[in-house]
């Protein structure tokens, strides 16, 4: 992980925010390189589910045939959306604070064990990645203690999160960054959503909050489609945009941020056939990524256990991926798919739900009146052909495309040992994006500075820059520029040299398997376009 967070600065991927002021924590930047790797995550994703999606055809494992539209809503909603959806109430994270570093845990996000030793029992805890050896070095610490006097501590149990603990027991915690134990405070909540002010007076009732979610956009916006165009359900609406959330403790490069973009559907469908359209949806995002590249042991479909559901969901299951800093055996998640039934609709029409109750009741306060009130706007649908009416069901695919460019990025790093221009073995770091997410498609490559090459291979370079992107380098041997595009992901180096001249063909070489074939100059970028679409 470290070598591929090093190529990423190197090599203009990602940047930390602000980094020549030091930096702000769980805010990232996206270089020349990394811009485009995103944009390409993102336009794949749109292509295949919204833009590019046949409503004419049944697709396999479809129920039936469907619409897809694409939203773009507001960063900032009305404050009401919040409270109704549950975020205003729910949305928490619990903390704890540390009385003598002054600094700021997540709750379930601090890891310990129990040792003993001086005739002391204490909950030695640690934030760092390498958990197990962050542990054994601070409870050396902590019991005052040597590198050789190691044996005088007895370990007991295995390393769990800091909320596995009792109250009593929090009071023998050795906070991650203290020298004393016993400092950690009980844990209290914390709302994630980031708080601002609308208008010019500034004051309280001006409050709103930047979106932790694009999904409520499509909420709030369904009437609006359903009135404003021809489509009919089973219907997917679709979004791209920023999300944010004001972790307590952001972590593991980009994987958990403050801001972040999100690539969500909500799929309106009729309650009787709902699970099958979970189903489909469950499969077909899970083959996405592995036609992109995620494949093998690294990618699961983990579906939720009963206890983890909502009584009011049939199902829920996560595409998870097993990042590199992560502990051994344990995923990430980069996209959780969801049947929510109806419960968002109807949320937004009668006020806030209480997740508690069966079947789903407004929650009420104690003068028996909604804590939260809806719009009280109808929000169901009626079926032109059968007349019937009713409150629609939604399926919630919801992707985080920082994530996926993320395990994309992962995924893509390899070395392998290919010899050098005199024949010698070296070391080659080669970024494996699939051909349609890397972000340069090809690059024009002279064999020398002279004989006409530069002069061909220009052309080239300006007649297929208008249809992708791509670089021309002459600079340095050829073997070195062949080694700088394997490093940024360029799947095809095209190169001009002496036969060029004679039959006006060039060298085609692709990345990954190293092989070479030539190709005519008319038909280079059909060549290119069908091994990046094939």
């Amino acid at each position: 992980m470290e070598k591929l967070v090093s190529l990423c600065r190197r090599r203009g991927f990602l940047f930390q925010s602000s980094e020549i002021y030091g930096g702000l924590n769980g805010f990232w930047d996206y270089g020349p390189l990394g811009v485009e790797l995103k944009r390409n995550v993102k336009e794949a994703w749109w292509q295949d589910m919204v833009s590019g999606h046949d409503e004419l055809t049944q697709h396999e494992g479809a129920p039936s045939t469907f619409e897809m539209v694409g939203l773009d809503c507001t960063i900032i909603m009305h404050p009401q959306v919040w409270k109704v959806s549950g975020h205003y109430d729910l949305f928490c994270d619990q903390m704890v604070d540390c009385r003598e570093t002054k600094k700021r845990y997540r709750y379930d996000q601090v890891q310990g064990r129990w040792a003993e030793a001086k005739d002391k029992r204490v909950f030695v805890t640690s934030v760092a990645e390498e958990v197990e050896d962050d542990i054994a070095k601070r409870g050396l610490k902590c019991f005052n203690l040597r590198n050789k006097d190691a044996d005088q501590v007895k370990w007991d149990g295995p390393i769990v999160s800091l909320d596995k603990l009792s109250m009593e027991e929090l009071a023998s915690a050795y906070g991650p960054d203290a020298k004393e134990v016993g400092t950690l405070t009980e844990p209290r909540d914390f709302n994630l959503m980031f708080k601002t002010i609308v208008g010019a007076m500034g004051s309280e009732k001006d409050a709103a909050y930047l979106r932790p979610e694009t999904a409520q956009g499509i909420f709030v916006n369904f009437k609006n489609v359903l009135d404003s165009t021809r489509v009919r359900l089973p219907l997917g609406i679709a979004q791209i945009g920023k999300s944010f959330r004001n972790e307590i403790t952001p972590r593991n490069f980009t994987f958990r941020s403050r801001e972040f973009e999100q690539m969500e559907i909500e799929f309106f469908c009729h309650p009787n056939d709902s699970a099958k359209w979970y189903q489909y949806w469950r499969d077909r995002r899970f083959k996405w990524y592995t036609d992109h590249g995620l494949a093998g042991e690294r990618l699961i479909l983990r579906d939720h256990d009963p206890d983890e559901l909502s009584h009011y969901s049939t199902g829920t299951a996560d595409v998870e991926y097993a990042f590199p800093f992560l502990p051994e055996g344990e995923y990430g998640e980069l996209e959780g798919i969801a049947h929510r039934g109806d419960f968002d609709l109807r949320s937004h029409m009668e006020g806030k739900l209480d997740p508690n109750s069966c079947p789903l009741e407004v929650q009420k306060g104690e003068d028996g009146k909604p804590v939260h009130r809806g719009s009280g706007k109808d929000l169901t649908y009626r079926d032109d052909l059968t007349n019937e009416r009713y409150t629609p069901h939604v399926i919630e695919p919801s992707a985080g495309a920082d994530r996926a460019t993320l395990a994309f990025l992962c995924e893509a790093y390899h070395e392998d040992q290919q010899p050098d221009d005199k024949g010698k073995m070296q070391t080659r770091t080669v970024m494996r994006f699939h051909p349609r997410l890397a972000p340069i498609k090809a690059a024009i490559l002279p064999l020398v500075k002279k004989d006409g090459m530069p002069e061909i291979a220009r052309d080239l370079y300006r007649a297929l820059k208008k249809k992708m992107p791509v670089e021309y380098d002459e600079k340095s041997a050829i073997g070195r520029r062949y080694r700088r595009q394997d490093e940024i992901g360029t799947p095809y180096c095209l190169t001009v040299d002496g036969q060029t001249l004679e039959d006006q063909t060039v060298t085609l070489r692709d990345r990954d398997s190293l092989e070479q074939v030539r190709v005519k100059l008319d038909d280079v970028q059909s060549e290119i376009e069908q091994r990046i679409n094939g």
